[in-house]
């Protein structure tokens, strides 16, 4: 129960920290709201990666349905510097018959055994982004995120369960592309993104951007979330897509 509300407290904190930061005079404060289905790509799984453990898919071994998701950013951009904090809780759930045994957490999941399947991944984000390129057609900007994910996996049967969890920090790039050769329509291109030895994690969306006024920018697309870890104590690569909208409300 600890682990669970220790990330719940994250946002909160990041929020509490942006908000502490002096606001110059010219500083335009915002709030972006996103929300879509989830479609669960691959999701390939190995708890303890070693010869104790068995390589499965929960996406191809369970039935995993498509989920409602929804994502919260809040910051403020003064001059060329962007700072905010964001929040993406994820959840997927699955159940089906297993065609082999599976070991999974120092528990066996037998072949014909109904198994409900619980995939966790919860994101909690504070970024920065200098705008590097600014004209009436065309922007971008890059930076620095530091997340923190909380993870958990979990099997269940009627007669066993078993889970891993994991929480730690993750440092990615970020950027942000725009189009717009209207004055009120153009194109999106943004993410968080990050590969390295024992791991990667990409979050990119591509997509629509509507200017509905002065204050407030609607988007519509799709977002792809990827990446996952080969360490010791586990192996676990995902895809997820999904088919989003969203909207930018300045203050």
């Amino acid at each position: 129960m600890k682990g669970r509300v220790m990330p719940n407290c994250i946002f909160g904190l990041m929020l509490s920290f942006l908000l502490s930061f002096p606001a110059a005079a010219s500083a335009d404060w915002f709030l972006d709201v996103e929300t879509g289905i989830a479609f669960p790509g691959y999701n390939d799984i190995q708890v303890p990666n070693d010869q104790t453990g068995s390589r499965f898919s929960l996406t191809d071994n369970l039935d995993v349905s498509n989920q409602f998701v929804y994502r919260l950013r809040a910051g403020y951009q003064t001059g060329r510097h962007c700072i905010s904090v964001f929040a993406a809780p994820l959840r997927l759930e699955g159940s089906g018959i297993l065609d082999s045994d599976i070991q999974f957490a120092e528990e066996t999941f037998s072949q014909g055994e109904e198994v409900n399947g619980f995939y966790r991944f919860d994101s909690y984000r504070l970024t920065w982004r200098y705008l590097i390129v600014d004209s009436p057609v065309f922007s971008f900007a890059g930076g620095l995120t530091a997340k923190i994910r909380d993870a958990e996996i979990r099997l269940e049967t009627a007669r066993t369960s078993a889970n891993t969890t994991n929480t730690g920090f993750v440092p990615l790039l970020s950027f942000k592309l725009v189009w717009k050769p209207g004055n009120r329509l153009g194109a999106v291109l943004e993410g968080d993104a990050l590969a390295g030895p024992q791991g990667r994690a990409e979050d990119v969306f591509i997509g629509v951007l509507f200017c509905a006024s002065e204050r407030i920018d609607l988007r519509a697309g799709y977002r792809l979330i990827e990446g996952g870890a080969d360490v010791e104590s586990v192996y676990n690569f995902t895809l997820v897509n999904f088919l989003t909208a969203g909207a930018t409300i300045r203050l």
